[in-house]
């Protein structure tokens, strides 16, 4: 894999590794479209006061500015241009300023660039490509777009080349209850301590609570004794229930989590876990939380994470629920990259190469490829009439399956063959019907054995 660019954390890929991304893209772009979901693209940039609105990221914004500005005043801070580090931010104001012309729900995927002033390590580049996908309702939004929207991740990642995953799961709502119980009021407080539970462990965090939020050792420990609730079913309702805390909040919270656990374990048994210690320490996540891990590469961290967020955007006199859960796509296929996960078949799209018998046959050969791209066959013709032996060799560097011959028969009409060069096998082909096997009309991307 190509590891190191000029710029760091601006990853490039080579042509073969841009084959796995796009077929990632493909994918993606399939599934989300067989779910009913529509593209939008926005625009790469958002003023700075729209992008800080959700969150106190100002370090990780990239400002965009002229060489030449304009005379005159300078322009306020809040007005200057950014470039937008998520796709979320840029979606609630497109829904505002285009309501009037969505139907609601408005069901959208939406795969783009963003870039973050991040300090870069495997899974974390300062330019990478996401995938968002969300329903947002008008003024409300039914709770099973929260089961579904977990159906469609597990149907979008099981179709990739990557090791089996794991959709964990909690709700804000149940967790905000269980706190209120127990006497800690500060909840968004207790919520980012135990979002850092797997960085720096129950002790650090306990302690935080503590020190922190004035939390007693005993309020301390029941937090921590609800995160380490996990469960493949339902039974977590029971043994959060146990813990003897009951407020309408948290019953809320469960009925919610249980629906949605529920659904996934009678449709994808083993892929969706409820997990009591998600977080997801942004403040405006306000019920189903969602954090996709790799098992056996957990250390990557989340590839696929989201939620519920009863306001993604306002008007004043309008709001906007949703649920929606974006993939970092470059920090997944850095890392099948990088493990060897998935390889495609060949390292161009070309399938044919149209040698050349003679310098004065270019114009005939490219009549050839014209008939086979007719028909979605990738060609190329030779640049030159080199030794056929020659041709054959530049086709197998370029991994090009198939290289196409014509000479003249006896009574001068062209005759055509055509020569797989992986088995030496050559017959006769008519370019206006000749068509390469299904697998070779185009790279396939498979995954890879380990130790295959």
């Amino acid at each position: 894999m190509a590891r190191k660019t000029s710029l760091s954390g601006f990853p490039e890929w080579l042509p073969e590794e841009r084959l796995v991304e796009l077929h990632v893209l493909d994918v993606l772009r399939e599934t989300f479209e067989l779910h009913g979901f529509s593209s939008i693209e926005t625009r790469a940039v958002e003023t700075v006061g729209q992008l800080l609105r959700k969150g106190e990221i100002d370090k990780e914004v990239y400002v965009v500015s002229r060489l030449q500005e304009d005379e005159g005043a300078p322009e306020k801070d809040d007005a200057r241009l950014a470039l937008h580090f998520d796709l979320t931010v840029p979606f609630a104001r497109y829904v505002v300023e285009n309501g009037g012309h969505l139907a609601f729900p408005f069901r959208r995927y939406q795969i783009q660039k963003v870039w973050r002033g991040e300090r870069p390590q495997e899974g974390r580049a300062r330019e990478f490509t996401q995938a968002d996908v969300d329903v947002v309702g008008d003024g409300t939004l039914p709770f099973r777009y929260d089961v579904e929207l977990a159906l469609v991740m597990i149907d979008a990642l099981s179709r990739l080349p990557v090791p089996p995953f794991v959709l964990r799961v909690n709700n804000r709502k149940l967790a905000e209850g269980f706190y209120q119980g127990i006497g800690l009021h500060d909840t968004a407080g207790v919520l980012r301590s135990i979002d850092k539970l797997e960085k720096i462990g129950p002790e650090r965090v306990a302690a935080a609570l503590q020190e922190e939020l004035g939390a007693s050792p005993e309020q301390a420990r029941a937090a921590l004794q609800l995160a380490s609730i996990r469960t493949e079913d339902t039974s977590f309702v029971e043994q959060v229930r146990a813990l003897g805390v009951n407020t309408r909040l948290l019953e809320e919270g469960l009925a919610e989590l249980a629906e949605v656990v529920g659904e996934a374990a009678r449709r994808a048994p083993g892929t969706v876990v409820a997990d009591l210690s998600i977080a997801r320490g942004l403040d405006y996540y306000t019920g189903t939380v969602y954090e996709t891990v790799l098992v056996g590469h957990e250390q990557l961290g989340s590839i696929c994470s989201g939620g519920r967020y009863e306001s993604l955007a306002s008007t004043g006199k309008k709001t906007y629920p949703g649920v929606g859960l974006s993939i970092g796509v470059t920090r997944l296929v850095s890392r099948i990259l990088s493990q060897g996960m998935a390889a495609p078949s060949r390292k161009v799209p070309t399938a044919v190469l149209v040698s050349l018998a003679d310098e004065d046959s270019w114009s005939e050969a490219q009549d050839v490829a014209a008939q086979l791209r007719g028909r979605g066959i990738a060609c190329e013709v030779s640049a030159n009439a080199a030794k056929f032996g020659k041709q054959i060799r530049y086709a197998e560097r370029r991994g090009i399956p198939f290289v196409w011959f014509t000479a003249r028969g006896e009574d001068g009409a062209p005759v055509h063959e055509v020569k797989d060069i992986r088995s030496g096998e050559q017959v006769g082909a008519d370019p206006a019907s000749w068509t390469p096997p299904a697998e070779d009309l185009r790279p396939v991307v498979r995954a890879v054995t380990p130790g295959a």
